[in-house]
């Protein structure tokens, strides 16, 4: 990811600190924060400083790493088991997106059989390491085989933010796009702005900026419109979590884009890494769905005098309801974009 004319990961450790993007200050402020703890990882997370289904993955894997580091407990089965209590409050910050489970999985299985406590912390700090890069990679390659399904001239929606600040590095729906720019398409990006937190105002249409890829910010209820008007050639997006037959938790607001998609016969596309696709959930509707707080939608948050702030927008009477995902029924996805290729949605069982 180009930022200020240098590449960054969005997150990583050096010295047993996790470093990552204060993405709550975007696009006002580029500010890099040191976590010390799991518990300022938890919460890192759970208070959307990181955000993206891959992002909190590798973050859950590093601060698990970082936890086993601190651990000062030197029986074995007392040290395990703080550590399963450490890895459960860091699976509880987001329940939806499936790479957490995954990232935090990866570290635990490589040392929940050591025997010597030495060897447990080594072992942990380079899994962490070894799935932040493998995450990384996945994402580029997606955007490989996502490059090509972006014709030359191509108008193409996403929503929310699914690019590397959702990622370790390259993203998942910016991905393509970005292999696209890179490889001197044409192209013209529509940014759905995502109410209530904005990522896609915020954060999408700041990382195009970056690189000055074509873009511009559209409000939600405007996409229906561009599709109608012939505007848009095709509709990619990320995902939090991928059930067995297809189905796909995303941002709020995705199933809506993909019914309008199918409408105007527009292709819609998904793009995630496999640490995405839950094989132990059979359809969209085991997926459990975060509802946030109603702060998100009453207040709208300003940068005033370098300090976020927030402001209510609506009577102080009424109350909201927040969703964090909806859910996209396989019928209404053309592929779901993965480091191993293109795959139809009904093919994802027999590859599982």
């Amino acid at each position: 990811m180009i930022i200020n004319g240098k590449n960054y990961r969005t997150v990583w450790m050096k010295s047993n600190v996790i470093y990552t993007i204060e993405q709550r200050l975007l696009p006002h402020e580029f500010k890099i924060v040191g976590l010390k703890t799991a518990k300022e990882a938890a919460d890192a997370i759970k208070d959307m400083m990181i955000r993206g289904a891959p992002a909190i993955g590798a973050m859950g894997a590093y601060g698990l790493a970082q936890a086993i580091s601190n651990q000062k407990e030197t029986n074995r089965e007392k040290f395990i088991e703080n550590i399963k209590k450490i890895k459960k409050m860091l699976w509880e910050t987001r329940p939806t997106a499936y790479d957490l489970t995954h990232g935090l999985n990866f570290v635990f299985d490589r040392i929940k059989n050591q025997s010597y406590i030495n060897n447990i912390k080594k072992i942990a700090a380079a899994a962490a390491e070894e799935y932040a890069d493998r995450s990384a990679e996945a994402c580029k390659k997606i955007g490989i085989f996502g490059n090509n399904i972006i014709k030359n001239n191509s108008n193409i929606l996403t929503h929310c933010n699914a690019g590397a600040l959702a990622t370790v590095d390259y993203g998942t729906a910016l991905a393509p796009i970005r292999l696209a720019y890179y490889n001197k398409k044409n192209i013209h990006v529509f940014v759905s702005e995502t109410r209530p937190r904005n990522q896609g105002a915020k954060l999408t249409a700041w990382e195009l900026a970056q690189e000055n890829i074509p873009h511009s910010i559209i409000a939600d209820s405007a996409a229906g419109y561009f599709m109608a008007k012939k505007e848009i050639d095709l509709v990619i997006t990320g995902a939090d979590r991928i059930a067995a037959n297809g189905d796909a938790a995303n941002k709020i607001g995705t199933y809506g884009k993909s019914v309008l998609a199918k409408e105007n016969g527009i292709p819609f596309y998904i793009a995630a890494p496999f640490s995405t696709i839950d094989p132990n959930t059979k359809t969209g509707n085991e997926i459990p769905i975060e509802e946030r707080s109603q702060e998100e939608i009453n207040y709208i948050s300003i940068i005033s005098n370098n300090k976020l702030m927030k402001i209510r927008m609506t009577p102080k009477e009424s109350t909201a309801r927040n969703p964090a995902f909806d859910v996209t029924p396989a019928k209404y996805i053309t592929g779901i974009i993965t480091e191993k290729g293109i795959i139809k949605p009904n093919e994802l069982r027999n590859l599982l």
